[in-house]
């Protein structure tokens, strides 16, 4: 894949996995606001395009990106999803709720303005994910299956508007793993903070990283490859 400033940042994630994790580093949205140029996103964040593009260029390939989700049945792509990603967050939403409860009691007085709208922020986002990765896995899913299996008549199209209410739910989540980067200073624990509150920044940043290419995963290859193959029923 050739790319250029005008590439958009999605396509060149889709195109090339391996990107990710550049796009990672920079903080470069590459999922839900991902359909802009990379010179634009370059301008507003103040990098030079060219060294970026080296970057992007020279990007390693990720651990598990060494599949091409563009070509593989949906049906393994949406197995990935669900084990590399949807399995975990039922584990780990709850963890980080519970080291954020014990950070707020012990911390939560000298920290109001900070600890108590990241756990506000925090709740709610885990209740958010838990209700949306319920309807992939019961309803979008399945049919998204069905639909590939060609056990579907012509009335597929009626994916796309599921479809839509999940692409807003991920830009939701984007906005609130946006403002637990902004309450928690880009992940960075004050210099005292005791071993319980590094490990709850460092879970977060974890949370996001993950988040990003799970979006990515669903928004930029999965949904849209469902769709063309539901209108073309």
């Amino acid at each position: 894949m050739d790319i250029t400033r005008d590439s958009l940042v999605a396509d060149v994630a889709t195109g090339m996995p391996a990107t990710v994790r550049t796009f990672q580093q920079h903080q470069i949205d590459f999922c839900c606001g991902g359909k802009r140029p990379i010179a634009e996103v370059c301008a507003e964040r103040g990098l030079d395009p060219d060294v970026l593009l080296g970057e992007l260029r020279a990007s390693e390939t990720l651990s598990n990106a060494g599949r091409d989700w563009r070509q593989a049945p949906m049906s393994d792509l949406i197995g990935y999803i669900q084990t590399r990603f949807h399995e975990p967050l039922r584990d780990e939403l709850p963890r980080l709720g519970q080291m954020m409860a014990k950070v707020v009691s012990r911390h939560g007085d000298r920290l109001p303005e900070v600890l108590v709208p990241l756990q506000q922020t925090l709740n709610t986002l885990h209740v958010d994910l838990l209700h949306h990765m319920q309807k992939e896995d019961q309803i979008l899913f399945p049919a998204i299956r069905t639909i590939e299996e060609g056990r579907t008549g012509a009335n597929a199209a009626w994916i796309e508007q599921p479809i839509g209410v999940l692409e807003d739910e991920h830009e939701q989540a984007g906005a609130a793993l946006a403002r637990i980067r902004e309450l928690t200073s880009d992940f960075t624990p004050p210099p005292d903070a005791c071993p319980t509150f590094r490990g709850l920044y460092y879970g977060l940043a974890e949370l996001e990283r993950e988040m990003h290419v799970h979006v990515h995963l669903e928004n930029n290859i999965l949904f849209p490859r469902a769709a063309e193959l539901a209108r073309n029923r």
